[in-house]
C-alpha cells in the first residue's frame, strides 16, 4: 500500500484517484487554489460535476488551504494532475514546502519556454527546485489514449508510464494498474511528454479536415467525404510527430505507441481539441471561435500554440513542419487556417 497525494481535482485528476484508491493505496485528493467551490461540492456528497459520477468513499478530499500541511507528510507519490497553466503555481508550492525528495507523478500535458529553448513539464518542475538551490526530483510522466470520463467509469484503457529509471516506473505501474487501467514502461520521458503535448496541435488539424476538404463542395459532400482529407492529415501529422521528436532527443518510436498514435486518435475522437479544429477548418478565425463557439472552454492545444508556437518557429524550419506552422500561424497571428497540399 503507498500513501498518494493528487493536487487537481479537475476531471484527470480526480478520476485518477479511481484506480488508485482500488489499489488499496491511501489517497488523498486536494484541490488548487481556484476549485475551493468544487472541493465543498466533493466533500458533501462526492459527485463530481465534469465526470458526472461519484469519486471513491475512500478517497480522502481537501481543499488548497491545507496543502502546506500535506506536502510535509510522508507521501510516496505526490500526483500533479493541474492544468498547464497551473505548473508554475504547483511548482512553487512544492519549493516552499520542501522537506525531503518527492517522487512525483504527472499526468499534465504541455511544453513551456525557458531561455529560448523549449522544455517539458519535468524540465520546468526540476528548474524550480535548481533555481532555490534544491536537489532534482524524481519525475515519473504518465500519458497516453485515456479520456478522464473513460476512466471514472471503468471504461478499458492503457497509458504509458515514463520515468528514466525503470524500475521506479515498474513501481508505479505495480501501485496503479488495475483490469480496466493498463500500464505499460518506458525510460524515454522525453518523448512520452513531447509526444503528450504536441497531439493537442494535430488534433485540432485533423479536426479541420472536414472543412479543409473542400471550400467550394456543398457541404453534405464534405461531410460524408472528408475521411480522404482527414487520413491523409493524420499521416502527415504522424510524420511530423516523429521528425519533432527525434529534434527534441525523444525516440521516434515512441511516437507510434499509446503517448503518439494512442493519444492522437482518441483526442481526434472525443476532445476539445478537434471541435476547435472544426471550426478553424471552416474558415473561422480563433479569436472569434473563442468569443462565440466556444467561450469559456480550455483548449490544450491552443495554450500551448500560444506558449511555444513562437519559439518552435523559431528553431525549426518550416518545410519540415508545414501543418503544424499552419496551425500556429492561425492560433497566434489570428488568421484563417490554411495548409498547402
Amino acid at each position: 500500500m503507498k500513501n498518494i497525494l493528487i493536487i487537481g481535482a479537475g476531471a484527470m485528476g480526480s478520476a485518477f484517484s479511481l484506480p488508485c484508491t482500488e489499489n488499496n493505496n491511501k489517497v488523498t485528493l486536494i484541490g488548487t487554489q481556484i476549485e475551493s467551490k468544487l472541493i465543498k461540492k466533493l466533500k458533501k456528497n462526492r459527485y463530481h460535476p465534469l465526470l458526472k459520477s461519484h469519486l471513491p468513499k475512500k478517497l480522502k478530499i481537501l481543499d488548497c488551504k491545507f496543502l502546506k500541511t500535506e506536502l510535509k507528510k510522508n507521501y510516496n507519490y505526490v500526483v500533479i494532475a493541474v492544468s498547464s497553466k497551473g505548473i508554475d503555481w504547483v511548482s512553487q508550492e512544492l519549493v516552499n514546502n520542501y522537506v525531503k525528495k518527492y517522487y512525483l507523478i504527472i499526468l499534465t500535458k504541455g511544453l513551456s519556454v525557458y531561455k529560448n529553448k523549449i522544455i517539458t513539464i519535468s524540465n520546468k518542475i526540476n528548474n524550480a527546485f535548481r533555481i532555490r538551490g534544491l536537489p532534482k526530483q524524481n519525475i515519473t510522466s504518465i500519458k497516453g489514449p485515456c479520456l478522464a470520463a473513460g476512466l471514472i467509469n471503468k471504461v478499458r484503457t492503457s497509458t504509458v508510464i515514463a520515468n528514466q529509471n525503470i524500475s521506479i516506473a515498474n513501481q508505479v505501474s505495480k501501485s496503479i494498474s488495475t483490469d480496466y487501467y493498463n500500464t505499460e514502461v518506458t525510460k524515454d520521458v522525453i518523448g512520452v511528454e513531447i509526444l503528450g503535448a504536441v497531439k493537442n496541435i494535430y488534433a485540432m488539424l485533423i479536426g479541420a479536415s472536414i472543412g479543409l476538404s473542400g471550400y467550394k463542395l456543398d457541404e453534405n459532400i464534405r461531410r460524408k467525404y472528408f475521411h480522404n482529407t482527414s487520413s491523409a492529415l493524420f499521416t502527415k501529422s504522424l510524420n511530423e510527430m516523429e521528425i519533432f521528436t527525434k529534434k527534441m532527443n525523444g525516440r521516434p518510436e515512441t511516437v507510434y505507441g499509446l503517448a503518439g498514435l494512442g493519444d492522437l486518435y482518441v483526442s481526434i475522437a472525443g476532445g476539445r481539441n478537434s471541435k476547435m479544429g472544426y471550426y478553424l477548418g471552416n474558415g473561422k478565425k480563433y479569436l472569434n471561435i473563442k468569443k462565440l463557439e466556444m467561450k469559456n472552454i480550455t483548449t490544450e492545444g491552443c495554450d500551448l500554440a500560444i506558449e511555444v508556437g513562437p519559439a518552435i518557429q523559431k528553431k525549426f524550419k518550416r518545410d519540415k513542419f508545414p501543418i503544424m506552422f499552419a496551425l500556429i500561424d492561425s492560433i497566434c497571428k489570428n488568421k484563417k487556417l490554411e495548409i498547402k497540399w
